[in-house]
């Protein structure tokens, strides 16, 4: 085991609590944290006399929330609006602390501090007992996964220290609780400005004998490490300082080192790490965990961009267009079935469709009813459909790539958990009642037959470039040479098995698919594929490839618009510069030129015979007999 591995077992074995205090407004969840930082020593020297000393200017009494409530907008109010985190530390252990906003017109920062959190401790006014918001809190709770929650029921000391209260308050949260599936370890009746059972046990309260607040968060566990999960990196960014092309992310779970073979979804790609970059550092690493920010190098170029996840062979993430969520809607426009939203994930975002609207739960009576929407703050199950492929998990499973956020435009709109996915196919291929049969000819076999392998060569490139025009000429030189060779063609595809489908970005991208499953196909029969598509973006290009399979080979045909559209061969640009034609790529579509080809043809620069040489040349070299080939059964 490497250091860099032993340390950080070391540090997630000692690291801090993440709890998150919630509950109601003005139920006296930051009068808690402040008394409770004061009682075990955490603040800093002079903090309670300035508090003491800014109340006093305000003519206001000492308030032990003010300790905590640093936007100046909560201190006029009086309620906690953004959450804030805080560390402090017990005779145990550390903890970091999340303050979350209890009012309603908040419950957007409440979800992003709660998200995080591993335990809770839920608030409650002996007084008023478990209102609404309290049982929205609780039940936010639930859906976020955490499992570990100790009450504390607060202002006895505004009720004579009524036991009998007490009680009542005490059975009416666990039953609610009970319902949702969560047992609290502890229920703590408290007076928080006066400290009474905080750190210390209060002789207003002889009649209980359970836990203090502090003895209470001691009794919690650290859950499993996240080390110790299967191996979860979003890839945040690809940097090329030089000649190597780094992906940067931060590891949210699982571990890896160098020399492991990686895989990225959506579409499996692979590769062997060959290196680990990290920042300020003298020695380089050997192996990376959860928790920390890496930069790592490939020993082939593959094609990964933000929002890919790297994970191991053995256990991947799940793969989906239809994703089942549990969804808490947090704004005044409902959602609706139809409506296009954002899901943001660790660091991918998805153009999703809401498909169908499941229940609508109410979150005080725990009953679900149908609904054709979903209002403010109401919790819903529903199925998206999701326009790009999603590599995601569900929340049960892994909560870091199991949760996220619905974004309309730029705004958070409902805090989303991932409750299962779909897959998009008939019953009997679900139930496993349909089999692919195995050739009774193998790959081997088609490749001495007709001395040579199969394959796809993928030509993508812009409305003129010359896809059309160098995929004939090869198709029809390569057949004199005795190659058995096939094009698939997008505009003759589109007249035929693809006639069903128009130029929306979802049936561009099932145009792709299909082209891919078809040429896969022919492939695999032996034949040389070519295609001549625009396939305009990376993504779709990429799940071709991952189609495709070892024989997929992509060709950029490359010129520039003003080359593509002076040649204009089907008077495509003239029209959509007219507006005749809508998301004409080049023109008001963008066309994403592939990152790392395997072969570029720059027919701007090259004459065509130029161009056809070097492609003739390529396919000669790499789809000739070879005993690798050989070798092999049937299948591409």
């Amino acid at each position: 085991m490497s250091s860099e591995l032993t340390a950080a077992a070391v540090a997630a074995f000692h690291r801090p609590l993440r709890i998150v205090i919630v509950g109601h407004v003005d139920h006296g969840k930051s009068t808690l944290i402040g008394r409770l930082l004061n009682d075990t020593d955490t603040l800093p020297e002079g903090k309670v006399a300035a508090v003491e000393e800014m109340s006093r200017r305000r003519g206001m009494p000492f308030e032990w929330s003010f300790v905590l409530d640093a936007l100046q907008a909560e201190r006029d109010q009086g309620i906690t609006i953004d959450t804030t985190q805080i560390g402090f530390r017990t005779a145990r252990r550390g903890y970091v602390i999340i303050d979350a906003p209890g009012h309603t017109e908040f419950l957007k920062n409440m979800v992003t501090g709660a998200a995080g959190a591993e335990a809770a401790v839920l608030v409650i006014d002996a007084g008023e007992g478990a209102l609404e918001q309290s049982r929205r809190h609780a039940y936010l709770l639930h859906l976020l996964g955490v499992r570990q929650v100790a009450v504390a029921v607060n202002k006895l000391d505004l009720l004579g220290f009524d036991e009998r209260r007490f009680e009542h308050t005490k059975a009416e949260i666990e039953n609610y609780l009970a319902d949702i599936g969560i047992v609290p370890s502890a229920v703590v009746p408290i007076a928080a400005r006066h400290g009474d059972n905080i750190a210390g046990r209060s002789a207003n309260m002889p009649w209980y004998v359970g836990p203090t607040i502090v003895e209470a968060l001691d009794n919690f566990t650290v859950p499993v490490p996240d080390s110790d999960q299967p191996l979860r990196l979003p890839i945040q960014d690809v940097y090329k300082p030089d000649d190597r092309r780094i992906l940067a992310g931060r590891v949210e779970s699982g571990r890896f080192k160098v020399g492991d073979t990686l895989y990225f979804a959506p579409g499996g790609r692979s590769a062997t790490v060959v290196g680990i970059e990290a920042w300020n550092i003298d020695t380089p690493w050997t192996s990376a965990v959860a928790g920390q920010s890496v930069g790592l190098t490939l020993d082939r170029r593959i094609f990964v961009e933000r929002g890919d996840i790297a994970y191991h062979a053995e256990t991947p993430p799940d793969e989906s267009h239809l994703l089942q969520l549990r969804v808490f809607w947090l704004t005044e426009r409902p959602l609706e079935v139809g409506r296009g939203y954002t899901l943001k994930v660790a660091t991918a975002e998805h153009r999703v469709v809401v498909e169908s609207i499941d229940r609508v739960i109410d979150v005080d009576t725990l009953t679900a009813r149908e609904a054709a929407t979903v209002a403010r703050n109401e919790v819903a199950d529903v199925v998206v459909r999701s326009r790009s492929l999603t590599a995601i998990d569900r929340a049960v499973f892994l909560p870091r790539t199991g949760r996220g956020v619905l974004l309309d435009e730029f705004d958070v709109v409902g805090g989303a958990i991932v409750l299962d996915t779909r897959q998009d196919k008939p019953a009997d291929i679900k139930a496993g009642n349909i089999h692919a049969p195995t050739s009774a000819v193998s790959t081997g076999d088609r490749v001495r037959a007709n001395g040579h392998r199969g394959g796809i060569l993928w030509m993508t490139g812009l409305s003129g470039s010359g896809k059309s025009t160098l995929s004939a000429a090869l198709e029809r030189t390569l057949f004199e040479r005795g190659r058995q060779v096939v094009v698939l063609d997008g505009d003759r595809l589109r007249l035929g098995i693809n006639s069903d489908l128009g130029f929306s970005p979802e049936d561009r991208s099932e145009n792709i698919r299909r082209v891919a499953e078809v040429a896969r196909l022919f492939a695999d029969t032996g034949l040389i594929v070519i295609t001549a598509l625009i396939s305009p973006t990376l993504a779709d290009r990429a799940r071709a490839r991952a189609i495709g399979g070892r024989g997929f080979q992509e060709i950029f045909i490359k010129a520039d618009l003003t080359v593509c559209e002076a040649r204009d061969p089907k008077g495509l640009y003239a029209k959509a510069r007219r507006g005749e034609i809508a998301d004409f790529t080049g023109i008001s579509a963008p066309y994403e030129a592939p990152v790392d080809p395997e072969l570029v043809v720059d027919t701007g620069a090259l004459t065509r015979e130029d161009a056809l040489d070097l492609l003739l040349g390529y396919v000669e070299e790499n789809f000739g007999i070879n005993t690798d080939w050989e070798n092999e059964g049937s299948g591409v």
